[in-house]
């Protein structure tokens, strides 16, 4: 499968939105939608690698598809909100490299 950039992926999720899923629910929606994604993945994080056992309704779910539909929501949002994933990513790495290039170093409980 070929890899695809950020900005490839919020192309084909628009594309995608305006031929198979006819537009965008609005933003609301969508961050409603986002928060029930994040709670799939959380609940399977939560009895893969916690102390909760599967539900026969999670057996057959993987961690990879929960990701990925995490990342579809937040894409339709960030095409919604005029947002480039590419270059927000990019501002988060200077700011993070800035901001925590010493700290994680000197925290004791990382040790």
């Amino acid at each position: 499968m070929a890899e695809i950039t950020l900005q490839q992926a919020q192309e084909q999720v628009d594309e995608w939105i305006k031929t198979i899923g006819v537009r965008y629910f609005n933003e609301l929606t969508n961050l409603g939608i986002l928060m029930e994604e994040v709670g799939e993945l959380s609940r399977l994080i939560v009895r893969k690698y916690g102390e909760q056992s599967f539900k026969e309704s999670d057996k057959n779910k993987e961690l990879s598809d929960e990701m990925a539909d995490v990342l579809f929501v937040l894409i339709c949002l960030a095409n919604q909100t005029g947002v480039d994933l590419t270059e927000a990513l990019q501002k988060n790495f200077e700011k993070k490299n800035l901001r925590d290039a010493e700290r994680h170093k000197n925290n004791d409980k990382l040790k």
